[in-house]
Parts: structure tokens; sequence; C-alpha cells
């Protein structure tokens, strides 16, 4: 296990930039990972391209200037009868409002880690990560861990492997233990949703990228080919059920009807996790829909292939690390923020003409919940009154941080906005892509 805490010349960090962990030797008490949030007082851009990996956290720190966390009750945010020495010992020692956490080793299979395998006999597939049996971190020198949620042969999976080929993919049960086993040093990254072509966005992570301090850096874009699959010698009019990921599900909706099933469609957590249900159950009233991976994976017998309702069924993934990448200008960047406002659409114009003005194109535009401030009230004289839902805004936009007109840019919308953060600049995906029958 690890100790994570701050530098000894350090008594603080950023509130929207996570420095640099330091690894150390495995103690023998509980892990304790602290969290102490410090504020900006003005702004201030680099006039030119960022040079170094401090200045681009510097930046990207002045951003949320206005922030002290966005997790932390109003009574912690000020020192109150206390001081503010108090109120940052009260965030000491706590991850997502837990004072600790216990971590227990996960045990390796001798055979799976070395590679070995005796005869023919397949080797175990690895066990998803769970919230409470969270492995240490590899050592110095190590291959690239690479946390993703699902199970063997699910679509993140192989979005992981096409962001790091050479990657050592590490299942997990729930986004958010991806999110944690990369804070942890468990893994090195993440490789997660946040939109679908067909599906829309995945909300639960955009509010897991605000709630935890990884950057986004870099993204994936993998075309969605799905299968419908059985037990071997199972027969198409012998289904009784379809089960799947419910995106996957609709995404197959009109296919599924023009093959005849008259069959129970159920929602399950992952495309490949209900293969393995069915394989694991010995279920032969049930099919699964899932990639041609999990069908090889589980054993199971392809039915029906490219069953989606669109070919051109496109997922958009993210890759989180714990430090931010030093963002350039000799290749086409995308960056990622999110803000709140105070004052209605009249200011939503002018945060989004900041951008307009300046010929940056928008990719993107996300409003979500403000959780911490439901409502806005109409008036100092109709106090208790709701007039509005409060709502953040996630926005991603073509251009690098390291850019003069992004950097102004930016500056301007803090002048309207109660709340910015940087989420990531990172260098867009620009492999080429078509429909095609395969993964």
């Amino acid at each position: 296990m690890q100790a994570l805490s701050p530098p000894p010349s350090s008594s603080s960090l950023s509130s929207s930039i996570v420095g640099t962990s330091r690894r150390r030797r495995p103690p023998t008490g509980p892990l304790v990972v602290h969290c102490i949030h410090r504020s900006y007082d003005s702004v201030n851009f680099p006039a030119g391209v960022v040079s170094s990996r401090s200045d681009w956290q510097s930046s990207c720190a002045i951003l949320s200037s206005k922030v002290v966390g966005q997790e932390q009750p109003p009574e912690s945010r000020s020192g109150g009868d206390n001081g503010p020495t108090a109120a940052a010992a009260d965030s000491i020692a706590s991850v997502n409002g837990h004072k600790t956490i216990d971590l227990d080793l996960v045990p390796i299979d001798k055979a799976a880690a070395d590679g070995s395998n005796n005869g023919n006999r397949p080797l175990p597939l690895q066990k998803p990560l769970t919230i409470t049996d969270l492995a240490p971190a590899p050592m110095h020198g190590s291959q690239l861990r690479v946390a993703y949620q699902g199970v063997p042969g699910a679509y993140s999976e192989a979005a992981a492997g096409k962001a790091y080929p050479k990657c050592e993919a590490i299942p997990c049960d729930q986004f958010e233990v991806a999110f944690q086993a990369v804070e942890l040093w468990i893994a090195d990254r993440a490789v997660l949703p946040v939109e679908n072509s067909l599906g829309g966005s995945i909300h639960r992570n955009y509010d897991l990228l605000l709630r935890h301090r990884l950057h986004i850096v870099g993204e994936v874009q993998l075309p969605v080919h799905h299968c419908l699959m059985a037990l071997p010698g199972v027969r198409k009019e012998y289904i009784t059920r379809v089960i799947s990921h419910p995106q996957a599900l609709a995404q197959c909706e009109h296919t599924l009807t023009k093959l005849g099933l008259q069959a129970a469609r159920e929602a399950v957590d992952d495309t490949a996790g209900a293969a393995e249900y069915i394989a694991a159950n010995n279920l032969r009233d049930t099919a699964a829909i899932a990639s041609a991976r999990a069908a090889e994976l589980y054993g199971m017998q392809i039915l029906a292939d490219g069953i989606q309702d669109d070919c051109g069924n496109v997922t958009r993934f993210v890759m989180l690390a714990r430090e931010p990448i030093i963002p350039r200008t000799d290749r086409p960047f995308k960056t990622s923020i999110v803000f709140a406002h105070d004052k209605g659409t009249s200011v939503l114009f002018k945060v989004l003409s900041a951008f307009a003005f300046r010929n940056i194109n928008l990719t993107k535009i996300e409003s979500r919940p403000h959780r911490n401030r439901p409502i806005r009230l109409v008036d100092d004289a109709n106090v208790g009154t709701a007039k509005h839902f409060e709502y953040l805004f996630y926005v991603d936009f073509e251009a690098s941080m390291a850019e003069v007109r992004a950097q102004n840019a930016l500056a301007e919308v803090q002048e309207f906005a109660s709340f910015l953060r940087v989420l990531g600049s990172y260098p867009m995906d620009m492999t080429p892509w078509s429909p095609s029958g395969g993964d």
C-alpha cells in the first residue's frame, strides 16, 4: 500500500490541479490520502506558448481562482469561528467524504501473472476491480496500466487498447472505481466513455469528471459493432430474453424487431458482462448483445452480426491521468472546460460569444444540474420562490491552451462565470474512421 501526501515544502494543492504525487515504500498501516485546497488571488495568463508542466499547471489553476472546492460545504470554504486553518484540517485525510480507506491486496494468479500456461487449459480472465479490493500500484518502469469499466471483451477494453496499444488493461466494475484506481496509483490511466453518436452523453462520467481531480489527456473514437449471441446450439426462435447494456439495446431495437425476435429486453451493467452472465449460468433461452471478442472469450455462438441500427455508430472515450499534459500548437488540440454562472441565458450568450469572436469552434456543450445550488431565487422581494434550475455547462472547443486566443477567451469567460475549471487540453483523435464490419 502507499501513502500519498503533499511534498514537505508545499502546504497545499490547487483545487483544480493535482500536483505530482510521490511514491513511497508501502507502510504497515492503512492508506490515507490527504486532500488540501488552495485558492489563487489573481488572473495572469502567460503571454506565449506554455513551455513547462509547471506553467501549464499554473495556467489551469488560475482559471479556478473563484473556486475553493465544488464538493466542499459552505462552512468549510470559510474559516468560520475557528478560522481557515480549522476548515483546511477538516478536509485532510479524506477521499469522497471518507476519512480513511483500508485497502486489501488482490490475490494474483501466478500463471496469469507470468504468462505461463500448462497444457491447453485457458488462463482465467481478470476479475473486475471493486471499491473494496483495489490493488497496490505498479512499481517504476512497469507496463502502463489502464483502467476501464466492464469485463474483458467490453468496448471500453477495445478503446483502452486503441489508446494505449501495449498497455495492461485493468477491468473495473464501476466508473467510480476506474477514477479512484488512477487517483490511488493503482492504474496509470483510465479510458472511459463520455458520449455515443446514437445514445448521447454518458452523464455519470460527466458528473465524475467534476467530482474527481483527474485530467483529460487524450480522446479516442471507437466504432461500435454489435453482435447477437447465445450459447452454442441455441436457435433464434428459442430466445425469450435479450440482455445487454441499455444503450446497446436501444442501438439495436429496430434490427431486433426485423429479426422477428419475440423476446423481452433486459438491461444489465455492460455488454460483455451480459455474455459472461449467460455463459456462467448456462442460460439457453437468453441472448446477449456484445462484441465479437466477447463471444470468443465466453464461448458464445454469434446468431446475427452487425445488428446496430446505424452503421455509423461510434463512441467517444477520454483518457484520464493524474497530471495534465503540456499543450502544444503543432497539431490539432481540443480543450474541455466546465463553468457555471449566476444570471440566466443572457450571460450564457456572452460566455459563448467569447469563443465566437475569436473564431474558436465549439464541438460540444452539455448542461448538468448544479447539485450544490439546485435553484435560483427571483429576487430579494420574493425570497423562497424558485425561478430557474441552476446548471453547470461542459464545453469542448477546438483550440490548445498554448494558444493566446484560448487563454484570452477563458479570461473573458471568467468575468461572467461564478465557477470555471479546465478539465484538460489534449490532442484530438485524428485517425481516419469509416463504418466497418469489425470492431
